[in-house]
C-alpha cells in the first residue's frame, strides 16, 4: 500500500517538503561539526555556483535545478524545503548525493556502515501558497527555541540570507522580515496546522 502523500516521482516547478530521519530515529547529528557539515553539503549542492575541489575537480551540484527556500537540522531528522525547475529528476538526484556524502563522512566519523537514514527520503508536494508558507512556518518552529537555534534557515529570513538560501519566494509575500518573524509568533492556530502536518506526513519524525 502506497505511503500517503510521500511523491516518488517529482514534477516540474514545484515546491516540496522533503524529510528523514535516522534509522530506529538515532541521531544523524551528533556534534556542532556534523551539523556544519551538512550545511555545507547544502550549500555545496544548492548554491548559486559548482564548487571545485583542491585538485580541481567539480563537486555534485544541482543549484541550477534546484533551490533551497528553507531548512532545520534537528538531532534526529533534517526538513527542506526545495523547488524544482525545469528538471523533473534533479531533486531525486540531489538528495541522492546529499544522503549519499554525508553518510559517509558519519561512517567514518563514528566507524559505522551503510545509510544512516531510515529509507529513501519523503517528499510532500506544496500544492499552493498558503501551504507553502505553514510549511515554512513548521520547518522553522521544529526547535523548541527557533530564534536561538543554529541549524536552520530562520536566520536567514529574519537577517542577511546566505546566497544559497532562496527566501525570496517566501518573503516576497510580506511587507517586510519583521512582518514574516510576527508570522512565526502568530501561534494562535499552530497546533491546528501541526496536527493536520502530522496526518499528512509519512513516518513523522520529531523531536518534541
Amino acid at each position: 500500500m502506497p505511503v500517503r502523500n510521500v511523491v516518488r516521482y517529482q514534477a516540474a516547478d514545484t515546491n516540496y517538503h522533503v524529510y528523514n530521519r535516522g534509522h530506529n530515529a538515532s541521531k544523524v547529528f551528533v556534534e556542532n561539526d556534523d551539523y556544519l557539515y551538512f550545511e555545507f553539503l547544502l550549500q555545496r549542492c544548492f548554491g548559486p555556483k559548482q564548487l571545485k575541489t583542491k585538485d580541481n575537480k567539480l563537486f555534485p551540484w544541482f543549484g541550477d535545478k534546484v533551490s533551497l527556500v528553507a531548512f532545520c537540522l534537528m538531532p534526529n531528522h533534517f526538513h527542506l524545503l526545495l523547488y524544482q525547475g525545469d528538471h523533473t529528476t534533479a531533486l531525486s538526484k540531489a538528495m541522492q548525493s546529499l544522503a549519499t556524502t554525508y553518510s559517509m563522512y558519519f561512517n567514518r566519523k563514528y566507524g559505522r556502515r551503510g545509510s544512516i537514514f531510515e529509507s529513501v527520503f519523503k517528499s510532500c508536494l506544496v500544492a499552493n501558497d498558503s501551504y507553502l508558507l505553514h510549511i515554512t512556518r513548521y520547518i522553522h518552529l521544529n526547535p523548541k527555541d527557533h530564534k536561538h537555534w543554529r541549524y536552520s534557515s530562520y536566520g536567514d529570513y529574519i537577517n542577511r540570507p546566505r546566497d544559497w538560501v532562496k527566501t525570496n519566494e517566501i518573503l516576497t509575500m510580506f511587507d517586510s522580515s519583521k512582518e514574516y518573524e510576527q508570522f512565526m509568533d502568530d501561534y494562535k492556530d499552530l497546533k491546528n496546522e501541526i496536527d493536520d502536518l502530522k496526518y499528512q506526513l509519512a513516518d513523522y519524525a520529531t523531536t518534541h
